[in-house]
């Protein structure tokens, strides 16, 4: 007889499991979300941390889609724009800020000098917040609030309400799956026993394509905060060119996406373990990389818990960012 299945230990492992329900939610409201980039628009993507992170996904799956041309930065480094016709900085249509808190100085710093230069969106969790006056248009998506400090499904699910307004537009670029296939992955993501390999090494080096490499630079970043780990982050075809001398005996390489030609056996060949989107326990059926995205937040949460840290109270962090003037 199976063992009952045990109930998160804590309150961020609660909110990773509420996924594939808020990204549903997500594409519900992206269907006739106001302020989503359309096609042709020339954008930027912005925001800090996880945020930062989630732009640079969506950048380059938008870009992918051939919906127009699109950056990403952290809010810290957006670079200067163009002050009027002739003007020697960027041009955009539209620049698109994510914020949980919709507190975060930096995110509120750069709307402030965007007011009414180029059009602004905003996608928050917190409509009680200064980032609904500072955009132009604001995405709240509640539902997905969290109250841990390490983002997870906020993040994951702002990144599924922009992916569903690309589905709105057009056909997503080949291979990528809907938000609605992307959920029903999640929910196979939030219940699967993780690799053992994982779980067990000693670190970690997160590997992505395209717009699958800010999911990597999210799971590393994800390990570092929520349990103090050894972790890496790359772009897969840069991996090969010195990154690949830290893997060996009990360190894993993870990689969102399809793995490049050569990549297991070079993996193989340092004798470190790499871990793909099909292996999660469901056999050759490859998981949306958005979905094992989840795999790397649990991840993150037992490793915590192996070590003895509270994922719930992260070390030197907080909820969110705010400067003194």
């Amino acid at each position: 007889m199976a063992e009952p299945e045990q109930p998160p230990t804590s309150r961020t492992a609660a909110e990773i499991a509420t996924q594939p329900g808020c990204w549903r939610r997500a594409a519900e409201a992206a269907a006739s979300g106001k302020g989503l980039p359309r096609p042709g628009e020339r954008v930027a993507v912005t925001g800090c941390g996880t945020s930062w992170f989630m732009a640079q996904a969506y950048a380059a799956l938008r870009e992918a889609a051939g919906q127009g041309e699109t950056d990403a930065f952290a809010s810290s480094e957006f670079p200067r724009l163009a002050a009027g016709p002739g003007g020697d900085g960027r041009v955009y249509d539209r620049v698109v800020a994510i914020t949980r808190s919709g507190t975060t100085t930096e995110v509120l710093d750069l709307l402030a000098e965007l007011r009414d230069r180029p059009a602004t969106t905003a996608l928050t969790a917190d409509p009680k917040t200064p980032v609904m006056q500072a955009a132009d248009a604001v995405a709240v998506l509640d539902w997905a609030d969290e109250e841990s400090v390490v983002q997870t499904r906020f993040a994951t699910t702002a990144l599924a309400y922009l992916r569903a307004g690309l589905e709105v537009h057009g056909p997503l670029p080949a291979g990528v799956k809907t938000i609605a296939e992307a959920a029903v992955d999640a929910e196979l993501a939030v219940t699967q026993p993780l690799p053992e390999a994982a779980v067990t090494a000693e670190q970690w080096t997160f590997l992505g394509r395209g717009w699958t490499y800010g999911l990597a630079q999210e799971a590393g970043l994800k390990m570092r905060e929520a349990a103090g780990a050894w972790t890496e982050s790359y772009p897969a075809m840069e991996y090969r060119h010195g990154p690949i001398s830290i893997t060996g005996p009990g360190r894993v390489a993870w990689m969102f996406g399809s793995l490049p030609e050569g990549l297991a056996a070079d993996v193989a060949r340092v004798g470190g373990t790499l871990l793909a989107e099909s292996d999660s326990g469901t056999g050759p059926r490859a998981l949306d990389p958005m979905a094992d995205l989840i795999r790397a937040q649990r991840l993150a949460v037992a490793v915590a818990e192996a070590r003895d840290f509270d994922p719930d109270r992260p070390r030197n962090l907080t909820r969110s960012v705010i400067l003194a003037g």
